[in-house]
């Protein structure tokens, strides 16, 4: 009985990170274009009719709808499922990486809620860029908030590394941006800012190395493709994110892992 309770629990908790993504999809659809997510019912993009409560059940709307709007038979793009699955995979991580769990027994923690949050200013950021190649300032100013909540529940990022974290990877991509107008857009600088906040210098750094070689692999990808020449542009707040949220779950490993090379 107690082994089941504890499957429940973490189903339930899988289901609250689909639910939470789940609206994350309408700040990624309306920040870009001005619209209040606040309030206001949720609508289809194409025939703009406002959804019902059956319409908007996570991943299985989708599926039971074969992937089309139910009123003007529109297709629905594929990344509203799959942003709602990530949602879920990672409330599941943040609580089993970072959470309080004892014989399967969950005791609240605030560390995997920050975690959370962050993950979902990363995502929502990631697919804004993606779309528009802009980081929204109020994603930014999230950031920042994580990073200035998570001072006293992370410990063992002093408060001396948060700051230089600021500086550590902003001031470089500044710096190369000025000397190489367009290397860099603003958005990617402050938002390595804020999140400096939550990752300390070195989590920062790794992320920024992380993000120039995967980056760097796409852009050659593009070019051996001919879909882009060297004068275009494509996001880079992506890979940024990938590479933090890589560094928040497996960074202090991947750190030790390198620093046992060279010492």
């Amino acid at each position: 009985m107690i082994q089941i309770l504890v499957i429940l629990l973490w189903i339930l908790l899988f289901i609250f990170g689909m639910c939470f993504f789940s609206f994350l999809n309408v700040v990624i659809y309306r920040v870009p274009k001005k619209i209040s997510f606040a309030g206001g019912r949720s609508f289809c993009p194409s025939c703009k009719n406002p959804l019902k409560g059956r319409d908007m059940v996570p991943v299985f709307s989708y599926l039971f709808l074969r992937g089309r709007c139910r009123y003007c038979g529109a297709k629905i793009s594929p990344r509203y499922p799959l942003v709602e699955l990530l949602g879920g995979i990672s409330a599941v991580f943040c609580m089993y990486c970072f959470g309080n769990v004892t014989d399967g027994v969950f005791h609240f923690s605030v560390q995997p809620v920050l975690i959370f949050l962050f993950l979902a200013v990363l995502t929502a950021v990631a697919f804004i860029d993606l779309d528009t190649m802009e980081i929204p300032n109020g994603l930014v100013l999230a950031a920042a908030v994580c990073g200035l909540a998570s001072i006293p529940f992370f410990p063992e990022i002093s408060l001396t590394s948060r700051i230089i974290g600021i500086f550590s990877v902003s001031v470089p991509l500044l710096v190369m941006t000025l000397l190489i107008p367009g290397a860099f857009g603003g958005g990617d600088i402050k938002l390595m800012a804020a999140c400096g906040l939550i990752l300390g210098w070195q989590l920062s750094y790794l992320a920024a190395f992380l993000a120039i070689v995967t980056g760097g692999i796409y852009g050659i990808y593009l070019l051996a493709a001919r879909k882009k020449d060297r004068k275009d542009h494509f996001a880079f707040g992506p890979f940024l994110c990938v590479g933090m949220a890589v560094s928040v779950f497996w960074g202090q490993a991947i750190l030790k892992w390198y620093f046992s090379f060279i010492i």
